[in-house]
């Protein structure tokens, strides 16, 4: 069973940065096997996605976070990150990874001076 774990949320000021991390368990290999997302949900709105990475590694952003953000993933400790520089309030969110079909529990972001 495919377990998943979010961790590194929090509190940060606009423009500063945060890097969540997702840890995988019950799989041998992140490696090739998986198509890996983030997404996250505002307040009152529909959980959006954010950004994912293939198994050869192309990656792909929804507009919104297109050169600020940038996922990446260590195979070899079946970790998925999601690297957010130059935050803005309007990213404040709670961030979920996702690997089809399971979700880790979540992580509060807050942009805010």
């Amino acid at each position: 069973q495919v377990r998943l774990v979010e961790s590194g949320g929090g509190l940060v000021q606009p423009g500063g940065s945060l890097r969540l991390a997702c840890t995988l368990s019950g799989v041998a290999s992140i490696a090739s096997s998986f198509v890996m997302r983030w997404f996250r949900q505002k307040p009152g709105k529909d959980r959006e996605w954010v950004a994912q990475m293939l198994p050869g590694g192309a990656t792909y952003y929804t507009d919104a976070v297109k050169g600020r953000f940038a996922i990446s993933r260590d195979n070899a400790n079946n970790k998925i990150f999601l690297q957010m520089n130059s935050l803005k309030p309007e990213d404040t969110a709670v961030y979920y990874c996702n690997v089809t079909p399971t979700w880790g529990q979540g992580t509060q972001v807050t942009v805010s001076s």
